[in-house]
């Protein structure tokens, strides 16, 4: 009797990691189709207007998709050292958000140059940061409901690049007020903002 009890349990150990596994693919598929199309609709803003610093952007949504592949492979192998790696990498890419967007706040206050084609900035922005605050929520949920600190960093990671996203809908807007100065400290406050996501997100994967 005790040996058909322990063959029912571990059989029971088995399928919430299967099940976990399936959870955890189904939520990085879904964060990476709504990152497809984001990318896809601001590709179509920058063809139709040709703005380099929307191409910038556009490389940087590409990269970050790149976060769900070894996010995917963890939960595809059901290994809980490799969801610690894919943590990793995440924060690392956070880290990298926060460089670039400083680099360009301070490359920009140094050699100012108003950008053009705002409307096509804003919009392209707009779609960016509703796409990544979808992708956002998605793997947040997904994250916190399996208890996956590396699904839950790539949530702040979407959110981060949100926030990316926002920025250029702030700084077309102010040059179009005639405050192009404010551009690049609107990224500066941008970048603090994602170290302190970055610096979340370390404590989130280091914890888990």
């Amino acid at each position: 009797m005790s040996h058909s009890h322990s063959h029912s349990h571990s059989h029971g150990l088995i399928a919430p990691s299967i099940k976990r596994s399936r959870a955890g693919l189904t939520a990085v598929g879904w964060a990476l189709l709504v990152l497809a199309i984001t990318a896809l609709a601001q590709t179509a803003v920058f063809v139709a207007s040709g703005s380099v610093a929307l191409l910038a952007d556009l490389i940087h949504n590409f990269g970050d998709a790149a976060t769900a592949i070894p996010l995917a492979i963890a939960f595809a192998l059901r290994s809980a050292r490799a969801e610690r790696w894919a943590g990793l990498f995440v924060v690392a890419a956070i880290f990298v958000s926060a460089c670039v967007a400083g680099v360009e706040s301070i490359l920009r206050l140094i050699d100012p140059h108003e950008p053009e084609h705002l409307v096509a900035l804003a919009l392209a922005g707009a779609v960016g940061f509703a796409g990544n605050w979808i992708a956002a929520r998605i793997r947040t949920r997904a994250g916190r409901r399996l208890d996956s600190p590396a699904l839950i960093a790539d949530g702040d990671h979407a959110r981060a690049d949100a926030y990316v996203s926002l920025a250029v809908v702030a700084s077309a807007a102010v040059v179009a007020l005639g405050l192009p100065i404010a551009d690049p400290l609107i990224g500066l406050v941008i970048t603090l903002v994602i170290l302190r996501i970055t610096w979340h997100s370390w404590r989130t994967v280091r914890a888990g």
